[in-house]
């Protein structure tokens, strides 16, 4: 079995891993349809291109006898600190149980490390009980949960992340910070949202985490972040925005 760089040669394998590998982990959970809408949403050939052209995305593949069986990919996000946001890892179930998810996990953090990223963050729906059990197997620290819309349906997602630099001490969990008006609030570095130019951290206006402030922009340090019903995220200053969730977090 042989790790290498994703090429754009390998669009249709993606998507044939990508459409087993949903099936395997969501089948009991969401129907056929969703599943086959998300693999031409999330996976169509234009989107594959693009990831595979864009220089902040690591994608890597595993091949055995010539066949791709696994691939994982990661976009890279840079603000106060660099972080990878674990996309998709995926493993076709005829080649689960021997250790190509970790492999590939492995491959990815390598890439990543040499491209200055500090933090890797993962997400995987409940329902995925292979995927959990990848994550903490892994070693991964579950620092929180948050809820997605599958096609109106409601899914409970949890969020795993993990340091990537060996010997790195634990980042401060909260970092004290005081608004112009005077508030002490803190920023959790470890509960994190995706952004166009830098990831957004939650905010919150106590040490135990239970009464949300707000956002701060991971590009300036703004807590000038205006929020909708919809939860996406805009910050005034410099305009980083929230990008649209991807629902499927399918890691084994």
């Amino acid at each position: 079995m042989d790790l290498r760089d994703a090429t754009t040669e390998d669009i249709e394998a993606v998507r044939r891993v990508a459409t087993e590998s949903l099936r395997a982990s969501y089948g009991h959970a969401i129907n056929e349809e969703t599943i086959e809408a998300a693999v031409e949403k999330w996976y169509s050939a234009d989107r594959l291109r693009a990831a595979l052209e864009d220089d902040r995305e690591i994608f890597v593949v595993a091949v055995d006898e010539d066949s791709v069986v696994g691939f994982a990919q990661s976009e890279i996000s840079e603000g106060r600190e660099t972080v990878g946001y674990l996309d998709w890892l995926h493993v076709v179930p005829d080649n689960r149980g021997g250790g190509i998810g970790s492999q590939l996990l492995a491959r990815l953090k390598q890439k990543l490390i040499a491209s200055g990223v500090d933090r890797l963050e993962g997400r995987v729906l409940a329902e995925n009980e292979e995927g959990v059990a990848f994550y903490e197997e892994q070693g991964f620290s579950e620092v929180g949960e948050r809820t997605v819309d599958i096609r109106g349906e409601s899914f409970t997602e949890r969020v795993f992340t993990t340091l990537l630099e060996e010997g790195e001490a634990e980042p401060t969990a909260l970092v004290n910070r005081t608004t112009d008006d005077g508030t002490a609030v803190y920023v959790s570095y470890e509960e994190s949202m995706r952004g166009s130019d830098a990831p957004f951290f939650a905010v919150y206006l106590d040490e135990n985490e239970t009464e949300r402030y707000g956002w701060m922009c991971g590009v300036d340090e703004s807590l000038d972040v205006a929020i909708d019903t919809m939860e996406r995220l805009e910050c005034n200053v410099c305009g980083n925005r929230r990008k649209p969730v991807r629902w499927d977090a399918a890691y084994l």
